[in-house]
């Protein structure tokens, strides 16, 4: 009996020893640190944290990056030019959440302070005098275009965007908040929003990529902007609005290319606050621009706030696109709804006037506009960026 005392003590003594023991071992809890520069050369997830990014971050062909919701990466200008880039090939996989967003902003907190995300793939485009390859506008001189019409440069869902839109030293070459260099259908974009950058919200360069439930505000630029033959078809609820600097809130152009195709957006909302500014300092800013044979399918369009006598909702820029796309019924708007006195459409030239066909443009009083749920998603610094 004493010895099975004995040794029924010193089990117990070993056992409390093991709890006190493991009572001191902790683990980690909460958002990680860390940061992400250089080119990202193997598939990897980012889980839950607060990233800093550091220079042009490229995901290379045949590699996928994922970012846990909820995450922040953080741009420094200090650092000189910042920029998350999909190179053709790579795929960014954010499934963030309306409560849980996943925000890539910068330290300063000023527009133009770095580079934005930046999409690269092979989808179709239409480049200037009909080529099908260009070289991109941001400074990295990368190839785009192709034939790989559902080409998948990954999913952004519930991401935002914060303080770019970098220009760059040569001042010729621009970065927007998201920008989309031929990329395609098989890419995933919804709920976006890209807020206060110093060129366009979004800019789409060829393509046909589709993009639901858009948020662009406080751009300096373009709210939206395209070129070199986008033709993303399944484009709804777009939301824009203007304030301190901004020039049109959609910019639609074709590199003088007189497309056969257009793009379709359904449910837009283009508003623009009392004493915004152009960034150029120029008279002229409209709801919608059409020049070099921009055209486009819209409907359910609520158009506010562009007051100016030189504004209107619908400007045609020059003739041949009058000729070639209002009148070669190419460019449809219908049920669209202008707030206060903006005239409905104008020219860029008194050479010409601009006369729709039969239900090409057509109003209507009870159009809605974007219809887009509020959540931490679209709230900045308190602000909810729908009211």
């Amino acid at each position: 009996m004493k010895k099975l005392a004995l040794t029924l003590s010193i089990l117990s003594l070993l056992f409390i020893g093991c709890s006190e023991d493991e009572d001191e071992i902790t683990t980690p809890t909460g958002p990680v640190v860390g940061e992400i520069t250089g080119d990202i050369t193997t598939s990897k997830t980012f889980v839950l944290g607060n990233y800093t990014l550091s220079g042009i971050v490229k995901i290379k062909s045949g590699v996928t990056v994922t970012f846990d919701s909820g995450s922040t990466i953080t741009a420094n200008v200090a650092n000189g030019t910042d920029a998350l880039v999909v190179e053709n090939g790579g795929k960014l996989i954010i499934n963030g959440t309306a409560a849980e967003p996943v925000i890539f902003t910068e330290v300063s907190k000023i527009p133009g302070s770095w580079g934005g995300i930046i999409m690269y793939g092979d989808a179709p485009i239409v480049g200037a005098n009909g080529v099908t390859t260009a070289t991109s506008e941001d400074g990295l001189a990368l190839p785009y275009g192709g034939n790989n019409a559902t080409h998948n440069g990954g999913t952004l869902r519930y991401v935002r965007v914060e303080y770019a839109g970098k220009k760059i030293t040569d001042g010729t070459s621009e970065m927007n908040g998201f920008s989309f260099y031929s990329v395609g259908s098989g890419t995933i974009l919804e709920n976006l929003v890209s807020y206060k950058g110093a060129d366009d919200g979004y800019e789409f360069y060829g393509g046909t990529v589709s993009g639901t439930n858009l948020i662009s505000y406080g751009n300096f630029d373009d709210s939206f902007d395209w070129q070199d033959g986008w033709k993303g078809q399944n484009n709804t609820n777009w939301y824009a609005y203007q304030t301190g600097t901004g020039n049109f809130g959609m910019e639609i152009e074709s590199k003088s290319v007189n497309n056969s195709f257009w793009p379709k957006v359904t449910n837009i909302t283009l508003k623009r606050a009392a004493g915004t500014l152009t960034e150029n300092g120029s008279a002229e800013y409209d709801a919608i621009q059409f020049k070099k044979e921009g055209n486009g399918d819209f409907s359910n369009i609520l158009i506010e706030g562009y007051t100016d006598p030189m504004a209107v909702a619908v400007r045609i820029q020059d003739a041949s696109t009058n000729t070639n796309q209002v009148n070669g019924n190419k460019i449809k708007l219908t049920n669209v709804k202008i707030m206060g006195s903006t005239t409905q459409t104008g020219s860029g030239s008194s050479s010409f006037s601009v006369t729709f066909p039969s239900g090409q443009l057509t109003t209507s009083s009870s159009t809605t506009g974007a219809n887009l749920t509020t959540g931490a998603w679209s709230t900045v610094n308190g602000v909810n960026l729908l009211q």
